[in-house]
């Protein structure tokens, strides 16, 4: 595997640092995932130079947490060792120390496999290949390019999120941690350790101090990197989910009729579904998770199991849910269609041709045709709904299902029409008649018009 430019850069500058007589040291995720046989995302360095001694060696360097000795170069994260004291918030350290000796940095972080640090100079050797450590092969080079304070190498090999320290202080200083272990053993596919699990099942109340922005972060990446069910197993059996979805948590036992869905209650469809996620948007994860939020509410026994009205309200209350998590406007919108929309499948046979065009032309329409698939395959099996909408979306060119329009509401005016209640309805019969091959040209348009609304200024 090649380098990619941020690892080449990282080295760079350790080489600078170490040249210069500091120590430098890449650490963290990077070091985790090069480990594993991952590519970083990005990569940092620990070293024992101070905020002023960076400044003086990188002159463009920007100091991002000048208090937590913390500067950015060329993108690269460098962190001058350090230890943190008297956590009152729940997120920033009161005071903070820094050190020489690296292993006090490493003992202030979250977890033993996060706290690995690797020699960078490793990367410009032989054993550049990834991943750095196999179960098959002994990794010799690990003892000297590897300083390992807390095990964290004997956790990545047992496959082990495990808290360095005592967990319930490492929780207490930054409440967060208790998503990041969820997000990172379903990302891993790893088990929490027994006493970094008990230690969130006793403090995941407080979960709630955190900023609604940070948890709303930690959430999409537990949807979005992969292992998403099991994530959502691990906030459920940590007591999390109650506290950040509780209308989640609601699903669970909520029957549904066994004959559209003989896998069982609203709560274990989700998760079948979440199982299935493929490199998901934002977007169609969340359109998974909450797309039957409303079914709790709606629940009656009548001739079968039924849920009146569980698309309406679902909408309403993923709203409440995404403003609460503060998503983003455009996010909300395409989610709250996703929803709205997931249950008009099962008519797409008996459509009129305009009004299929209107569904074929929702903005990401690709997503809501996955989320029926996953809808589908996790209850009935039944894809032949889905597979006609696949095949008319593939088949339309995007001319067909959005043409310009042949007549306009400038049309409308002049031919003497006052703008009014029923504008829009004449603008949308004319676009009906036209995604239909009714009307081909702006007079038809207008005469298809008044022969419906009858002459201008009659009411």
């Amino acid at each position: 595997m090649s380098q990619a430019p941020s690892q080449t850069r990282a080295i760079e500058i350790a080489a600078d640092l170490r040249a210069r007589g500091f120590q430098a040291w890449l650490v963290g995720g990077c070091v985790r995932d090069l480990i594993l046989g991952r590519e970083p995302m990005d990569y940092d360095i620990s070293t024992d130079a101070v905020p002023e001694e960076l400044l003086r060696l990188f002159p463009k360097a920007q100091l991002v947490g000048a208090q937590f000795g913390v500067a950015l170069v060329d993108g690269i994260e460098i962190a001058t060792f350090r230890s943190d004291h008297s956590y009152a918030d729940g997120r920033h350290p009161g005071r903070v120390v820094f050190e020489t000796d690296p292993k006090q940095d490493v003992l202030r972080r979250d977890f033993t496999i996060n706290a690995l640090l690797l020699d960078p100079t490793v990367l410009n050797s032989s054993y550049s290949s990834y991943p750095l450590y196999s179960s098959n092969s002994s990794a010799p080079f690990l003892s000297s390019s590897v300083v390992d304070f807390v095990n964290g190498l004997s956790d990545l090999r047992s496959g082990v999120i495990r808290a360095i320290g005592d967990p319930e202080q490492r929780f207490e200083e930054d409440h967060l941690r208790m998503l990041r272990a969820v997000r990172f053993a379903a990302r891993f596919g790893f088990e929490i350790e027994p006493a970094t699990l008990a230690a969130i099942q006793k403090r995941h109340a407080q979960i709630l101090r955190v900023s609604p922005e940070r948890i709303r972060d930690e959430l999409v990446r537990i949807l979005t990197e992969g292992g998403a069910r099991r994530g959502f197993e691990l906030l459920d059996q940590s007591g999390l989910l109650g506290d950040v979805l509780p209308e989640v948590a609601a699903m669970k036992g909520v029957a549904q009729p066994p004959e559209f869905h003989p896998e069982g209650d609203v709560w274990t469809h989700t998760l079948i579904m979440l199982e299935g996620l493929q490199s998901s948007s934002p977007a169609l994860a969340l359109g998974v998770l909450l797309h039957d939020v409303g079914k709790p509410g709606t629940f009656r026994m009548a001739d079968r199991i039924r849920f009146d009205g569980h698309v309406e309200l679902g909408e309403r209350i993923a709203r409440e849910i995404l403003n609460r998590l503060r998503f983003s406007n455009a996010e909300i919108d395409q989610v709250i269609a996703l929803i709205a929309n997931h249950m008009r499948f099962s008519h797409v046979h008996q459509m009129r041709e305009s009004t299929l065009k209107r569904m074929l032309r929702l903005p990401a329409f690709e997503e809501h045709l996955e989320l029926h698939r996953l809808d589908c395959s996790s209850s009935h099996g039944h894809l032949d709904n889905y597979e006609f909408a696949k095949q008319k979306f593939e088949q339309s060119a995007p001319e067909e299902l959005r043409p310009p329009r042949l007549v306009t509401g400038d049309d409308l005016i002049a031919a003497g029409y006052a703008p009014g209640p029923d504008f829009s309805r004449m603008l949308e019969v004319a676009e009906d008649a036209q995604l239909e091959a009714r009307i081909q040209s702006k007079e038809e348009g207008l005469q298809l018009v008044r022969s419906t609304f009858g002459p201008p200024g009659v009411s």
